[in-house]
């Protein structure tokens, strides 16, 4: 039995390997006539994850992977993301709200990670220090890893 924060779903055989990383994009057009549907869109969408464990068993075919599916157990993956310095301490806790930021913005792409989906919540597990770039609004921002 997977422990907390584990769960089991499908991914592509070839993807299908201790530690990869993926984020996961909700369901496809293929996937409404599959009988195993249930147990490969029970991720949430947008969400990061990681491959942590293979479970035993065959491969299943799939509409939408070139070869098939395998079972494996996944975690959400820690995010990398900058935020205000004022909310970066090692073991906070914070709900990610997408800061409203111009997308020619030098630090858009850091505080606007994929994989951590709007109104989750995540806790600060490494503080990483001042972030490079500036923030236009004049927001002293520092880099922290999710999870």
């Amino acid at each position: 039995m997977p422990g907390p924060n584990i769960t089991i779903t499908l991914i592509g055989s070839k993807l299908a390997k201790k530690g990869t990383e993926f984020i996961y994009r909700g369901p496809q057009p293929e996937c409404e006539k599959c009988k195993l549907k249930a147990v490969c869109l029970n991720l949430d969408k947008g969400k990061k994850y990681i491959v942590v464990a293979l479970r035993t068993g065959s491969d299943h075919e799939c509409f939408l992977h070139d070869t098939s599916v395998r079972a494996v157990e996944v975690s959400p993956a820690p995010v990398v993301v900058v935020i205000e310095s004022r909310k970066a301490f090692n073991g906070s806790k914070l709900t990610y709200e997408e800061p409203k930021c111009d997308k020619a913005c030098p630090s858009y792409e850091g505080c606007h990670p994929a994989g951590l989906v709007n109104g989750e919540k995540y806790t600060i597990s490494e503080v990483y220090g001042e972030a490079t770039g500036t923030c236009p609004k004049g927001l002293i921002l520092k880099k922290v890893l999710l999870k």
